[in-house]
C-alpha cells in the first residue's frame, strides 16, 4: 500500500493497487482525517476493479491477457473487500452503458458490503468468476484500440476550429470517393429527407461510440449539422476518441447538402411489422448485440450487429428489410447505409419491449 495523503478537511487518499482492468490499475481509499481506527475509511475509488455489480473488463489489452487480468482482477476485487469496511462507499469510474464494464447494473450507488452480496467477483471462487466472466464478454467499441498508444503518447492541444467548408458538389465528390459524410440531424429527420449517400449518426444518442466505433479508421469525416453550434458539439466529442480533425463540414439543410433529390425511408413501429408479416414476407434485420439476440429476438429474424454491418452488407438477404435495435438509434444508423447501398428499407423505430406485446413471437433463453 503506497501511502498518497493530501490532507483537508475532507480526508486522505492511499494508493492501492488492484490490477485487472489494465495491469497498472490503481484504486484510491478515502479517509476521513478526524477519525481514528476502524471505520476511518469512508469510500474508495475504485475505478474499473470493482464497479456495481460487476467489474471492469480483462480483455481490452487484448484476448492474450485476458486470463491473466481477469485472475487479478478477482484478486483486486477481494483485497478491496478485505481492507475496507462493510459501509465504505464504492465510487467506479463507469456506471451503467458503459462498454468497459464487464456486465451491466443500473445500480447509481453503492457500499462495500452491498458489493459482497451481489457482485460476482465478491460472491464467486477465483475459477467460476473467471470462468463466466470470460465466456460473457461481449464486443467493444474499436476505437479503443486506438486509445491506449494515443494515451501513451501524450495530449496535444485539439484544434476544435471549423473544418473547411464544403458545398455540395465538393460533398458529393467526398461520398462517391469513399468517404464518410454524416448527418447529425435526429433520426426522424434524417429518414424524412437525407442527401443521397450520407450516414446517420444523430447526436440525440451514441453519437462518438457508434462513430468511432464503425468508422473505419483514418477514413476522411464530413460532418453536417443544422447549425456551426452542432457541428461544434461532434467535433468536441470525436476529439476525445481520438478524431481529432474532420476534413470537411457544412451546415443547413439537406437541400443545401445535395446536388439533386433528396433520399428518405419509411419508419414503422413493431406493431407495423406485426401486421406486415400476416401479408407478405419481409427481411427482420436485428442490429443488435449478438448478445442481445441471444436474450430474445424475433423469430426468423437476422441478426448482423451494427458494428459489424460495414463489412457484411453483402449479408443482408435480398428483399424489403426491416431494421430494428433496441430503441431505434441504432437501426437509423443501419438504414443509413443500407440506404446508401440502394436497399428497399423500412427503419422500426420502437423500444424492442413491445415486440412481444404486439404479437412478435419471440425466441431466446430469456425469452
Amino acid at each position: 500500500m503506497t501511502a498518497t495523503c493530501s490532507r483537508s478537511a475532507l480526508g486522505c487518499d492511499t494508493a492501492l493497487a488492484t490490477p485487472g482492468h489494465t495491469f497498472t490499475h490503481l484504486s484510491y481509499a478515502l479517509h476521513d482525517t478526524t477519525a481514528v481506527g476502524p471505520g476511518a475509511e469512508i469510500g474508495v475509488f475504485s475505478g474499473g476493479s470493482l464497479l456495481y455489480g460487476a467489474t471492469g473488463r480483462p480483455d481490452l489489452l487484448g484476448d492474450e491477457h485476458r486470463d491473466a487480468l481477469a485472475r487479478h482482477q478477482h484478486a483486486s476485487a477481494h483485497r478491496l473487500a478485505d481492507l475496507l469496511p462493510d459501509a465504505a462507499a464504492v465510487f467506479p469510474t463507469h456506471g451503467f452503458g458503459s462498454f468497459c464494464a464487464a456486465t451491466q447494473s443500473d445500480a447509481t450507488a453503492s457500499t462495500i458490503g452491498q458489493e459482497k452480496h451481489t457482485n460476482p467477483v465478491l460472491t464467486q471462487d477465483e475459477e467460476t468468476y473467471v470462468r463466466e466472466l470470460l465466456a460473457g464478454l461481449g464486443a467493444w467499441p474499436a476505437y479503443y484500440a486506438h486509445m491506449a498508444p494515443a494515451n501513451a503518447a501524450g495530449p496535444a492541444a485539439p484544434d476544435l476550429s471549423p473544418p473547411a467548408l464544403a458545398d455540395a458538389d465538393e460533398l458529393r465528390h467526398r461520398i462517391e470517393a469513399g468517404e464518410w459524410v454524416v448527418d447529425l440531424r435526429n433520426r426522424t429527420a434524417f429518414a424524412a429527407g437525407h442527401a443521397p449517400g450520407t450516414l446517420n449518426f444523430g447526436l440525440d444518442g451514441g453519437f462518438a461510440t457508434y462513430l468511432g466505433w464503425l468508422i473505419p479508421w483514418g477514413t476522411p469525416l464530413t460532418l453536417l449539422g443544422e447549425s456551426a453550434e452542432h457541428v461544434a458539439e461532434a467535433q468536441r466529442e470525436l476529439v476525445r476518441i481520438g478524431i481529432d480533425r474532420p476534413a470537411a463540414h457544412s451546415t443547413g439543410t439537406p437541400s443545401d447538402w445535395a446536388t439533386g433529390d433528396l433520399a428518405s425511408f419509411a419508419t414503422a413501429t413493431f406493431a407495423d411489422l406485426a401486421q406486415v408479416r400476416h401479408h407478405r414476407d419481409v427481411v427482420v434485420l436485428d442490429v443488435r448485440r449478438a448478445d442481445e439476440h441471444a436474450s430474445a429476438a424475433i423469430t426468423g429474424a437476422v441478426n448482423i450487429p451494427l458494428h459489424e454491418l460495414w463489412s457484411r452488407l453483402d449479408e443482408v438477404p435480398s428483399g424489403e428489410v426491416w431494421v430494428h435495435c433496441a430503441g431505434g438509434y441504432r437501426a437509423s444508423v443501419a438504414s443509413s447505409m443500407l440506404d446508401l447501398h440502394g436497399r428497399t428499407l423500412v427503419a422500426v423505430d420502437d423500444t424492442f419491449d413491445n415486440a412481444e406485446k404486439v404479437g412478435l413471437h419471440l425466441v431466446g433463453q430469456d425469452a
